[in-house]
């Protein structure tokens, strides 16, 4: 697991004053590391699972591989205006605004148990609506997979009821 902490990157200040930045393209673009993470998420999915969704945009990167490693298909959580075919939408708030998030509509059968990945468990609020609208499709969420949490963030208190495995914890 050390070698994949030394691959994730801070940078102070970005995007914003005040805001450390954890930075996972050298992780990524390592192909040992890459596959190691793949491999770790892809042994964390129960196996009831029938899809992997995956929130933009870093999630679909890890989203996407794992998919592929365990044969399931693939949902993308899109930011507003990126599907071209029906979505369900779901509008959240932030710290300054609100947001909108939406899948297909017809992205799940209902009850269908999927998994739900993102890179970093940071505050909880993209996580916790992701599962929103998830759930509002009719799909049951068996786990939520992170890269990292900042546990500093306490995002994980925003998703007490999900069973929830990250990587590694900052």
């Amino acid at each position: 697991m050390k070698e994949l902490y030394d691959a994730i990157r801070t940078i102070p200040d970005f995007p914003k004053k005040g805001v450390l930045f954890r930075d996972i393209t050298p992780l990524i673009r390592d192909g040992h590391l890459f596959t190691k993470t793949i491999e770790l998420f892809s042994e964390n999915i129960p196996e009831e699972t029938t899809k992997i969704v995956a929130i933009e945009s870093r999630g679909f990167i890890f989203g996407g591989a794992v998919a592929c490693k365990t044969n399931m298909g693939f949902v993308p959580i899109r930011k507003f205006g990126k599907l071209p075919c029906k979505t369900i939408k779901y509008t959240y708030s932030l710290e300054y605004g609100q947001d909108i998030i939406e899948i297909p509509a017809d992205s799940f059968e209902n009850g269908e148990k999927v998994v739900l990945i993102d890179d970093v468990l940071a505050t909880g609020g993209t996580a916790n609506a992701a599962c929103s609208i998830i759930e509002s499709a009719g799909a049951k969420i068996s786990r939520i997979l992170f890269l990292v949490e900042l546990k500093d963030m306490k995002g994980r208190e925003k998703l007490t009821k999900y069973n929830i495995y990250n990587i590694l914890t900052l």
